[in-house]
């Protein structure tokens, strides 16, 4: 074996031994540069500088210093995790090690070894959903779903009375603040809140359920249009799918919930209404608004997703973790998704509370069915200008709420990841 002059230690400075990793590492160790002396001798004389004794087959170098730094990768951002996916994928080449600076001394190597550590660390969340799970998804977007519906529940109340056709004269609002500070002075403090638990209840199983096959069906859609890649398209699929499932578990808890939040409505507790729709109308009130909710929703999710994946290429285009980011893309997305879907919004309030002065209007009669029957009616009672009521309250809504969406779900899908990681690896 032959080797380079000794240095101030009396071992090589730079130079390669006849072991078969010492190609790999002048880079790293030219220079006398060194990393932590510690692991098994093997390594610890290749970190040291000192010879290596004995014969190695070519592969057994490889093999042994891969398994060490895997073991002592667990931590996120440790050097050796960055290292450890280095040598899986296979020795530098000559240019490599030629980007990393030969011969270059402790000051360069460290700053060079920081930079791997902090792209392995812009990496990693992004890195831990690929392991997350069905039940991971459905955690993180039950928890999602119920901070949002919770958080901004007074507002959805003071949009579902600003979509009314025929509001009485007692809630007429201006604005959102006006309509909020109104219903507080005249109808109590908790007024706003009367239905959140019915939303909440219906929030939990319809998020789990919603992100749960988003997540799948973005998977899989993604690798069939572009293998390895984001598709925009699989995305804005994903959602529309998702939704069938997400309506489905909803649409009788909206129904509940904004026949309780109109003016003057004679629910005080969720079973009371949940009976009187039952004993009137029958099972079928209860999905009567399911295929308007589905026409509203599916364009809503197709222009959402497609809007919050443009976003995020401009603002996130590595795509770490940037809470911040994600909370400016889920706001813009939703307000525009927002806009656009109002008619169809209020079509759908329509045919949930079944608006009374509505029915009593001229050439009106019975219970308003179909998405049709309600274009026509919206029309009929307040013209072109009708499908746009409560526009602003809709936007003022849809804006946070789906900022903390995406928010609540992102942080916990990461946590929950994490966690169950930090499990396995301590088995």
């Amino acid at each position: 074996m032959q080797q380079a002059p000794p240095g101030r230690d009396g071992y090589p400075t730079g130079a390669e031994w006849a072991c078969p990793w010492a190609p790999s590492f002048t880079g790293v160790s030219g220079g006398g540069a060194t990393t932590a002396a510690s692991g098994p001798p093997r390594v610890q004389q290749l970190r040291t500088g000192a010879p290596p004794s004995g014969q190695q087959r070519p592969g057994d170098c490889t093999m042994e210093l891969e398994a060490v730094l895997k073991e002592r990768g667990a931590t996120a951002g440790d050097p050796a995790r960055v290292l450890g996916a280095w040598v899986k994928r296979g020795w530098p080449t000559p240019g490599t090690e030629t980007e990393l600076g030969t011969g270059a001394g402790p000051e360069t190597t460290m700053s060079r070894t920081r930079e791997l550590s902090s792209k392995g660390n812009e990496l990693e969340y992004e890195a831990l959903p690929d392991g997350s799970t069905v039940t991971t998804h459905m955690l993180a977007g039950a928890v999602a779903g119920i901070m949002e519906h919770c958080l901004m529940y007074p507002v959805d109340c003071v949009k579902t009375r600003m979509q009314s056709l025929q509001p009485d004269p007692a809630a007429r609002y201006r604005n959102v603040m006006d309509a909020l500070f109104k219903i507080i002075r005249t109808e109590g403090f908790w007024r706003p809140m009367r239905g959140l638990n019915v939303t909440a209840t219906g929030a939990g199983p319809a998020h789990a359920l919603y992100f749960a096959c988003y997540e799948k069906l973005k998977k899989t859609l993604s690798d069939v249009i572009r293998p390895g890649g984001n598709s925009h398209i699989a995305n804005g699929a994903a959602g529309c799918v998702a939704t069938l499932l997400h309506d489905a578990a909803m649409n009788p808890a909206e129904v509940i919930k904004q026949r309780m939040q109109m003016y003057n409505s004679p629910y005080r507790k969720v079973t009371d209404c949940m009976r009187a729709v039952w004993r009137n109308e029958g099972a079928g009130a209860f999905y009567r608004s399911y295929t308007t909710q589905l026409t509203m929703n599916i364009p809503f999710q197709a222009i959402h997703f497609m809007t919050y994946e443009f976003l995020q290429e401009h603002l996130n285009p590595h795509r770490q973790y940037n809470p911040s980011s994600h909370m400016v893309s889920g706001a813009c997305a939703g307000a525009v998704a927002a806009a656009a879907t109002t008619p169809l919004d209020v079509c759908k309030t329509l045919l949930n509370t079944q608006e009374s002065l509505a029915l009593n209007s001229p050439n009106i009669g019975g219970h308003i069915t179909g998405m049709a029957n309600a274009f026509r009616t919206v029309y009929q009672v307040g013209g072109i200008t009708a499908y746009f009521r409560g526009v602003q309250a809709r936007i003022i809504y849809q804006m946070p709420s789906t900022a903390i969406a995406w928010s609540v779900y992102e942080f916990f899908k990461y946590f929950i990841t994490k966690r169950q990681e930090e499990r396995r690896a301590g088995h």
